[in-house]
């Protein structure tokens, strides 16, 4: 493959990434978090940033809480036991909501709403929906975790003497437990960003911790979005 054809396939890679909202509300999250980190809750050009970027990624949202509503009502998949199905469709319900009551307070900062105190009240009570969401996200990822290392453990015992690093189950259950592990940490910070945007622990989580840890969280969201040909470039 020439130079040029290399390009263009991963040019090609590139506009298919961007083609996807969720990949742009994700770009536009690390600017708004970035942004926050920088102007650390000062007053100036980061701050506007930071205020506008968060205004215009809520358009991405409009009726986005459709999709978790509809995994709150799918089945869960077979074997999963019933304390992970709770958590998980508490996980579902919780950012349905946040989604939901998102929209009002869109509204409410764009005039269309036009009772202020009762949209900053709607803001609060997303907000502590997203850190339940976020909180109940954790949950799932460490029981995942958990079921994968035993899954794992079986299958070395089945393999005895053989390769695992051979064996293309093995190798499909490592992937996935870097994948959770990733989402893990994730959304642990992301409990970390919620305290902050709802100033629960001022002196300790102050806008620059809730802009630096926003911005790592966004920086894993845009790569666990990216093609699958495009992670085995970055890794």
């Amino acid at each position: 493959m020439s130079s040029l054809d290399a390009t263009r396939a991963e040019l090609a890679l590139l506009v298919l990434y961007l083609n996807k909202a969720e990949a742009r509300d994700k770009i536009c999250r690390a600017i708004q978090y970035g942004s926050k980190f920088l102007s650390n809750g000062q007053a100036g050009t980061a701050q506007n940033v930071d205020k506008s970027t968060s205004l215009a990624r809520k358009v991405f949202r409009l009726f986005k809480f459709v999709n978790d509503l509809h995994a709150l009502i799918s089945p869960p998949a077979q074997g999963t036991p019933l304390p992970l199905i709770l958590v998980g469709k508490s996980k579902n319900a919780l950012l349905s909501t946040f989604l939901f009551l998102d929209q009002i307070v869109w509204a409410g900062r764009t005039g269309i709403y036009k009772n202020k105190e009762r949209a900053e009240l709607i803001g609060r009570i997303s907000l502590f929906c997203w850190m339940g969401s976020s909180a109940c996200s954790t949950l799932v990822e460490l029981a995942e975790l958990v079921r994968l290392y035993n899954s794992m453990k079986r299958l070395e015992k089945e393999l005895k003497g053989e390769d695992k690093h051979g064996n293309p189950q093995y190798l499909v259950k490592v992937k996935q437990s870097n994948e959770r592990l990733l989402s893990l940490i994730k959304s642990s910070m992301d409990i970390v960003v919620a305290v902050g945007l709802l100033q629960l622990a001022p002196k300790k989580v102050t806008p620059r911790v809730t802009g630096s840890f926003g911005f790592i969280t966004s920086l894993i969201s845009c790569y666990q979005l990216l093609p699958a040909l495009a992670k085995s470039k970055a890794t």
